[in-house]
């Protein structure tokens, strides 16, 4: 499976990075940046109205290069004057030809808080998250152990930032609520064959507690797709593809938070 070899590949990644910066020192780094403890990422998700999660990606495993020039910053900024909520920035450079200096320079230009998107399989990138200036990470269920997990999410909390867990099924829900997790993504991607189906979140909802904000991920093209989320309890949506493939972004992100197009 896909996720599998890009775990593989990050464990691999990470390691190089610790040779050149060891785990005490990212650490050190990390504590020593400002923790408000105010968690941007989610107050900004916290709200009445349905949220918009901006993707700036350039490329993914399933469609290839999405976007051969790729103004990221200025991306982010058109996000921004649209109304995002926040912002996810892919970092992971094998596979979505990411990196980590997208999302330092992208935090310290915009505004609004930062996801780090990326394939959590060590503390460190936690700690690293926080260096580059991201409010939240990513953390997927189905790469890590519950226990791992849960102590994830407790690391990020302490960092003062917000852990986006990601799930795919009812028991990857189960695993993420007892990891304590504040924010839930549900994919609506399966990542054994890359089908999306919308209906997942729709489906997933009823299992997530009122007090726990929730997330759908991937296959939102429409306004009527977002009408029906809304409808359904889903609070906030991740959007990638479907913007980075407009032209004109902060039009499409508009059009979206309409219920056109």
């Amino acid at each position: 499976m896909i996720l599998d070899q890009i775990a593989k590949d990050t464990q691999i990644r990470v390691a190089k990075k610790k040779e050149a910066c060891p785990l005490e020192e990212i650490r050190e780094k990390a504590l020593a940046c400002e923790n408000t403890g105010e968690f941007p990422f989610e107050k900004a998700l916290a709200g009445k109205e349905m949220s918009f999660i901006c993707e700036v990606k350039r490329a993914s495993p399933s469609k290839g290069v999405i976007a051969p020039v790729f103004p990221y910053l200025q991306i982010a900024e058109e996000y921004e004057k649209a109304g995002a909520s926040a912002i996810s920035c892919l970092t992971e450079p094998k596979y979505f030809l990411g990196q980590d200096r997208y999302l330092r320079e992208i935090a310290s230009k915009v505004n609004i808080p930062v996801l780090r998107k990326d394939f959590t399989v060590d503390s460190y990138q936690v700690y690293e998250a926080k260096v580059l200036g991201a409010s939240a990470v990513l953390l997927i269920c189905s790469l890590l152990e519950e226990e791992t997990l849960r102590a994830y999410v407790e690391l990020a909390h302490s960092l003062g930032l917000s852990a986006l867990v990601e799930a795919h099924d009812e028991g990857e829900i189960e695993k993420a609520l007892r990891a304590g997790t504040r924010i839930l993504g549900v994919n609506n991607r399966n990542l054994k064959d890359f089908t999306v189906d919308v209906e997942n979140s729709l489906r997933l909802r009823q299992q997530v507690p009122e007090d726990v904000i929730f997330v759908a991920e991937s296959g939102i093209r429409t306004g009527e797709d977002i009408e029906k989320l809304k409808k359904g309890g889903v609070q906030a949506v991740l959007i990638g593809e479907t913007l980075m493939r407009s032209r004109n972004k902060g039009k499409m992100l508009q059009e979206l938070k309409e219920g056109k197009r």
